[in-house]
């Protein structure tokens, strides 16, 4: 998902505000990345004060801390870029049931889970990373539908 289809997402409207999205996106390119890059965004425990963004770069993985409001500065972000080298993936697991599907991946100290549509854009940021790892070209990472085969 592109950062901007994120704003649909967001648990809290002040988490993606316009003056937010402005901080974050500023360090995203000076990392490296689009400026509407590929990403995830792990909204953590309380999106309304902080969140991670993970996006791919030419060079590593960017990872873009996000505060939404700082007592008296406002919105700030502040990142890192880490060498594809040192990017630590997990494997993508998935378990399907009755057309269900769960999947697993973890992408630093985050773990992603998610069932369904949130499984299928999970899936597709994984294979992203994985074709940013290898050198690959990161396609945009629309997720592919998984559908049961029909016996």
């Amino acid at each position: 998902m592109r950062l901007s289809d994120w704003r649909g997402q967001a648990p809290s409207v002040d988490a993606v505000s316009p003056k937010v999205l402005a901080v974050a996106e500023t360090a995203l390119v000076t990392l490296g990345a689009e400026r509407d890059p590929e990403c995830w965004v792990a909204w953590g425990d309380d999106p309304a004060v902080r969140y991670v963004i993970f996006a791919p770069t030419p060079g590593g993985l960017a990872q873009v801390g996000v505060r939404v409001n700082v007592p008296g500065e406002g919105p700030r972000a502040g990142g890192k870029v880490v060498r594809w080298g040192r990017v630590q993936l997990g494997e993508l697991g998935v378990e399907i049931q009755g057309g269900h599907r769960l999947v697993t991946f973890q992408i630093e100290t985050q773990v992603l889970n998610g069932v369904d549509d949130t499984a299928d854009r999970i899936a597709a940021f994984a294979r992203a990373l994985f074709a940013a790892v290898d050198g690959r070209p990161v396609a945009a990472a629309e997720p592919e539908r998984a559908t049961a085969a029909k016996g």
